[in-house]
Parts: C-alpha cells; structure tokens; sequence
C-alpha cells in the first residue's frame, strides 16, 4: 500500500528539504521502516538504541496518535497520510 508520510519542518534537513513522500507500507513500523531505509540520517532523531520509537515522536494516521492504536503495528489504508510530530523543547527561561 503507498501512503503519504508528512515531514515536519525540523526533520526535513534530513529529506533534502522534502515536506512529504511516498511509500509502502501495510503497517505504521513498516512505512517507517521503508522512511528510514530511505533516508537513513533521520533514523537516531526517530528511533533509540534498542531500535523503539523514542517516546517523544508522535505518530498520528489521519487524526489517530497511533499510542492509542497499536503502536507501530497499525494498520494502513492505501492512501493514508502518516503525519511525524516530534516533540519540540524550548521555551524561555522565567516565562518570559
């Protein structure tokens, strides 16, 4: 199944400025697996030492944070859009 995986701002230094791309997947772990076989820097911003997705990506199909789905397990529609949403630290120490 081809499905649409939307790059967030921060990450697309790795994609050559790319904002999305196609690829194949029947579950959420094997589109991203197919991402990171093609754009193999991304993978230490995604993915920790024992190969989990670190706790602070957000994976989203469609409206769904696949947290409260099945993990990287779910399931893929032809068509679907995955959408990345790493956490983004900062702020301004005081509050101000």
């Amino acid at each position: 199944m081809s499905v649409t995986i939307l790059i967030p701002t921060a990450l697309r230094v790795f994609t050559g400025g790319k904002n999305e791309i196609s690829v194949e997947g029947g579950t959420v772990g094997e589109a991203a697996a197919a991402f990171v076989a093609a754009y193999p820097d991304i993978r230490p911003h995604l993915y920790d030492e024992s190969g989990a997705l670190r706790s602070f990506v957000n994976v989203y199909v469609g409206e769904t944070n696949i947290k409260n789905a099945k993990g990287l397990e779910t399931a893929l529609a032809d068509g679907d859009t995955v959408t990345l949403v790493p956490a983004i630290a900062g702020g301004v120490r005081g509050g101000k």
